[in-house]
């Protein structure tokens, strides 16, 4: 598990609630939510690399169709 220390300062108007939100937010930005439903569950190596491949994939594809 990782730890790391998160601040959000408050405003001079900002209520209790503004200051969770801003908060909550920051989590979702920071990206910590998805790796602790991602760390939730052990996933085998194989399922690991059949994942990044398949991403490997779509991303071929998507360029392919858009024509980047």
């Amino acid at each position: 598990m990782f730890y790391l220390s998160i601040i959000v300062k408050a405003g001079p108007g900002d209520s209790s609630d503004s200051l969770i939100r801003k908060f909550q937010k920051k989590i979702v930005e920071e990206g910590h939510v998805q790796e602790i439903r991602q760390r939730s569950v052990y996933r085998k190596p194989s399922e690991l690399r059949q994942e990044y491949l398949a991403e490997k994939r779509r991303k071929i594809m998507r360029a392919k169709r858009f024509g980047n």
